[in-house]
């Protein structure tokens, strides 16, 4: 039987609300990541340049900003044209949202289409490259249970799913 212990990704500091330094370091480092891979794509493809380290700093966040905010609307938004070509619309958004960030960045500037839709590639697979290389902590972890749990043990911690007769229950 597998048993899935899933616990609360935010932790409550000392001082009140939700904040907790791992995941702050987590994102520096996922930043410092995504900068590697524009400077990356701009090392690779002659279409894009980059004036600086800033500059892919800058780039980087803006880049992550707008992929945080605009990216899950656009593709609601282009849903129908994504799956009748079967998911490789999501390679034109991705451009989008480059070309989006070298207009919002001075020092990063990316010419041309087809360099933007080969530059968001080639930053995406670095990208997970880099990410996938660092070890983090994930939210969950998979255990065998102990001991069944009973109703007077509440925990709002965790959430524990056990799989019995191919169902997650």
């Amino acid at each position: 039987m597998r048993h899935i212990r899933i616990t609360k990704y935010y932790k409550q500091s000392p001082h009140g609300g939700n904040f907790d330094r791992q995941m702050l370091g987590r994102l520096l480092i996922k930043w410092l990541c995504l900068t590697g891979a524009v400077l990356f794509a701009a090392f690779m493809l002659e279409g894009i340049h980059v004036q600086n380290f800033f500059a892919a700093v800058f780039g980087a966040a803006v880049l992550g900003i707008l992929n945080m905010v605009f990216r899950p609307l656009l593709l609601i938004l282009t849903l129908p044209i994504n799956v009748m070509s079967l998911g490789l619309f999501t390679f034109i958004i991705n451009a989008l949202m480059l070309k989006m960030a070298s207009g919002l960045i001075s020092g990063l500037t990316v010419t041309g289409f087809w360099t933007a839709i080969f530059g968001s590639l080639l930053i995406s697979i670095a990208n997970w490259v880099l990410t996938a290389l660092i070890q983090e902590n994930r939210m969950y972890e998979y255990t065998e249970p102990r001991r069944q749990k009973q109703a007077s043990d509440e925990d709002d911690d965790t959430i524990d799913l056990d799989k019995k007769n191919g169902r997650w229950g």
